[in-house]
């Protein structure tokens, strides 16, 4: 059931983030898309009653706890910050934003 809301929050826009509002390293993802001209919505778990569910749910896509952030692109799993920022300095990043649709330059 929470794995079903994930993917549906994930759909929702195309670029999401789950995350927690005292996490920095969802702070500097943040700062990277905002950066880049990426409009993204962000989901804060410990502001969300369910909150916990999802953590659980994402730690098991991940395979890591804790789970955030987590990005989703285009609805689909990119994975935590590390992975961001390797596909951001490998060059990946910007044609799988333009793919989704979060990026038009």
């Amino acid at each position: 059931m929470a794995a079903e809301r994930v993917r549906a929050l994930a759909s929702q826009r195309a670029v999401v983030i789950f995350g927690a509002s005292n996490c920095c390293m969802c702070h500097a993802v943040q700062t990277l898309f905002t950066e880049m001209g990426v409009s993204w919505a962000v989901h804060e778990l410990d502001k969300d009653p369910r909150g916990k569910d999802v953590e659980r749910a994402l730690a098991g896509m991940v395979g890591r706890s804790p789970p955030v952030p987590t990005v989703f692109i285009g609805g689909a799993l990119v994975g935590p910050t590390d992975r961001v920022m390797s596909l951001h300095l490998g060059g990946q990043l910007v044609p799988l934003l333009r793919q989704a649709g979060a990026l038009w330059l």
